[in-house]
């Protein structure tokens, strides 16, 4: 995984934010700056090439922050430029301002570049509700939802039909205080893909959780870990297209096959 911080620092917007990673790395700061890193996607290596190439894909935008930040107004214009410059990388963006989304699109422009994902987050189905038929009418070629911190039973059901999600992840709470996961929420949510052929994952158990009937104190380095044993991720089966090229390589293995 492969993080670009454009800027730091944030503030708490909704539950999902109570235990924020982020905010415990800047010791709660609210503070939001421009970082050093702001141009990394454009930076280049001493080999004259770019120091993030497609190998580094997917890049994961502004895991420090959230990209629809208001304090951020002023360079985000920027940003936007250094994602359209670096078409060759996938951007992901996890954001839960969604409702800002609209008013903070790249310049002259109705839609969101087509190499930026969106990823709308939610942790409650107060949440779901407000935030995704949002996203399901932002114009963008991708778009994901994001259930982390999983607080409860989650129904996303209605948002998966028709409003071209291609993914849903969801994980659990760490740090301090962290809440309680349960493990009967997260397999809810995976059916709920499995039926709109929609992939799933499920990225880390969270420090509190329950499974079985049983709750378990995980120490955070695990919950990745634990999450992956689980062995429940799910990829919706794909239409197999022949290669542009297959019909050359027939074509050259039947002249070399005969002589």
């Amino acid at each position: 995984m492969v993080e670009w911080n454009p800027w730091s620092g944030c503030h708490p917007i909704s539950e999902g934010c109570r235990h924020c990673p982020a905010l415990e790395r800047e010791e709660n700061s609210p503070t939001v700056r421009q970082t050093k890193d702001f141009y990394l996607p454009i930076k280049r290596s001493r080999a004259n090439g770019y120091r993030l190439t497609f190998l580094d894909n997917p890049v994961y935008v502004c895991t420090d922050s959230d990209f629809f930040l208001e304090e951020a107004d002023r360079w985000r214009p920027a940003a936007w430029d250094v994602m359209h410059h670096r078409s060759d990388l996938q951007f992901k963006i996890i954001t839960r301002r969604i409702q800002r989304v609209q008013d903070c699109m790249p310049k002259n422009r109705v839609s969101i570049y087509d190499n930026v994902t969106v990823v709308c987050a939610c942790e409650n189905q107060s949440t779901v509700e407000e935030r995704l038929p949002i996203l399901s009418e932002i114009r963008a070629a991708h778009k994901e939802i994001w259930l982390e911190p999983l607080l409860e039973d989650i129904s996303v059901e209605p948002y998966l039909a028709d409003s071209g999600i291609e993914a849903v992840t969801c994980g659990g709470e760490t740090g301090n205080g962290a809440r309680l996961c349960d493990y009967d929420w997260v397999l809810h949510i995976r059916e709920q893909c499995l039926r709109h052929q929609v992939a799933f994952r499920f990225r880390k158990t969270g420090t509190l959780f329950r499974k079985d009937g049983r709750i378990y104190h995980l120490d955070r380095s695990l919950t990745t870990k634990q999450a992956q044993k689980a062995d429940i991720d799910y990829t919706p089966p794909t239409e197999e297209k022949e290669s542009p090229y297959e019909n050359v390589w027939k074509m050259l293995s039947q002249k070399y096959h005969r002589s």
